[in-house]
């Protein structure tokens, strides 16, 4: 096991991320995207404060009372650790969820081929001509590259994209949801509202919801 800090902080329990488990949360530090809207700055801009011992002992108390552990972030798979992690975890019996921005289809695919993964959520952050002005990253090159991962696979995952309508319109949403559609996606793509209850990595206010977003927020290709 590697060593060093990669977990800023853990959830003890959540019956909302890993669907149909009752499951902890690792927060991984860290992120090689800076999204406006994201709520969690002081997790993507911090440093990581737990080890793997730190997890394992918490671990070890959860054993017969959770069924699965979801790597979050910040971005999980930008740590050489995570893999290991991942070995480890599912070496307690516990199953593993990814959420992740794709934008390290190297490690997914490891993931993935050595069975370590239960559950992905992969973040659809826009299409190509928007991917900068939303991530100030130019990686949805390696975003399309984890999708074609996951859809070759048999892990089951779902595709999100968070809205606010200064970074998407329903033209743009309805862009990306026929490009998923054209990719072969036949899952649930989830559309999750802006929240602006909290401190963010941008300047972005909180808005109504927009029109075009449908009640239950979710869309399906």
């Amino acid at each position: 096991m590697e060593k060093g800090r990669p977990v800023f902080s853990i959830s003890p329990f959540t019956l909302l991320d890993f669907p149909d488990r009752m499951a902890c949360i690792l927060w991984f530090a860290g992120c090689n995207m800076r999204c406006t809207y994201c709520y969690n700055p002081e997790i993507v801009l911090g440093k990581g404060k737990l080890s793997w011992d730190d997890v394992r002992e918490f671990l070890l108390t959860r054993i017969g009372m959770l069924d699965g552990v979801v790597f979050s972030g910040g971005e999980c798979t930008i740590h050489p650790q995570i893999i290991p992690f991942a070995r480890e975890v599912k070496r307690m019996g516990f199953e593993v969820k990814i959420d992740t921005n794709g934008s390290r289809p190297d490690v997914l695919e490891t993931l993935i081929q050595e069975n370590l993964v239960d559950f992905a959520a992969l973040d659809f952050k826009g299409m190509p001509g928007n991917y900068w002005k939303i991530t100030r990253s130019h990686l949805f090159k390696p975003f399309e590259k984890s999708l074609k991962i996951l859809l070759g696979s048999s892990v089951r995952f779902e595709v999100r994209t968070t809205v606010h309508p200064d970074l998407l319109n329903y033209q743009e949403l309805d862009e990306m949801e026929k490009w998923l559609r054209e990719k072969g996606f036949s899952g649930t793509f989830y559309l999750q509202l802006f929240r602006g209850d909290k401190e963010t990595l941008g300047d972005l206010t909180q808005t109504r919801k927009p029109d075009f977003v449908l009640e239950q927020s979710v869309w399906r290709t």
